[in-house]
């Protein structure tokens, strides 16, 4: 209820924050807000033309190899920037916190929100692979929207939880971009998982058994999968898949919250 009341008081503030976002981002920008579905759509052209010569199709023969990159490429991408700019939102508000009351959390809630609506206009460019593609559209898409919250309370979770850390820790800001990059590498963006199963087989052991766990049970393959399946496969996604996707975002908000709600005091002797 508390959460609720703050929302309501501070709200136009969070709405401020974020138009002030969007002028800074794409002030003198001659295509400004259009640079949302450019950019991915030229990304995901550049990689899909290198690696479609480079790596074998594996179990994508039927589908679009393109509109199974965008896909990926615009969800890792909301992943990079609603964390590393929620990481940095306390630090960064400092002179701020330190003159007048504000809520803490609505910095790192600011930069995940301002991330999302960036991420809900990039969707244009996978909406418009896909019909030149011609991939079609089932009832599952309608499903999509459900992910998106979810998937968007997943990244607020790991926001959170890297701006406390990075108040008490500034190390963590070049420690995460490692990661970062390890976990993207490490997320079948522009390969199939199969590429990494198959040659190993069921009868892995050791090390490599444990490899294709942290393929399996990878946080970001799991909602890159569940959306390909909305929008690409035209198929539910399974059981389990949806209740990892659940289970991760429940998980990391609730730790972020209790991190952020036990170390926000201390804020103001660090910054």
């Amino acid at each position: 209820m508390g959460f609720v009341k703050e929302m309501k008081k501070h709200g136009f503030l969070l709405q401020y924050l974020i138009a002030k976002d969007f002028k800074i981002k794409y002030r003198r920008s001659v295509f400004g807000i259009a640079w949302s579905v450019l950019n991915p759509l030229f990304m995901m052209l550049i990689v899909s033309t290198v690696f479609s010569f480079v790596l074998p199709r594996g179990s994508l023969d039927n589908y679009s190899y393109p509109v199974y990159v965008i896909i990926g490429q615009t969800m890792f991408n909301f992943l990079s920037e609603a964390t590393n700019t929620a990481m940095q939102s306390v630090l960064a508000s400092a002179s701020l916190i330190k003159k007048v009351y504000i809520p803490k959390y609505i910095f790192p809630l600011e930069k995940v929100s301002f991330s999302f609506v960036n991420f809900a206009v990039s969707l244009i460019a996978v909406a418009i692979v896909g019909l030149i593609a011609g991939i079609g559209i089932s009832w599952h898409i309608v499903l999509l929207p459900l992910l998106l919250v979810v998937f968007y309370f997943f990244c607020l979770g790991i926001g959170l939880i890297l701006s406390v850390l990075a108040v008490f820790f500034r190390d963590i800001i070049h420690i995460y971009g490692i990661l970062l990059t390890a976990w993207m590498y490490l997320t079948p963006v522009f390969y199939t998982i199969d590429l990494i199963t198959e040659p190993m087989g069921d009868t892995a052991t050791g090390w490599k058994f444990l490899f294709l766990k942290c393929f399996e049970y990878n946080p970001m393959y799991q909602y890159i999968e569940v959306f390909r399946s909305f929008v690409l496969y035209h198929q539910m996604p399974s059981t389990a898949s949806i209740l990892l996707c659940v289970g991760y975002a429940a998980v990391v908000m609730l730790i972020g919250i209790l991190a952020f709600a036990k170390k926000q005091h201390k804020f103001i002797l660090h910054i």
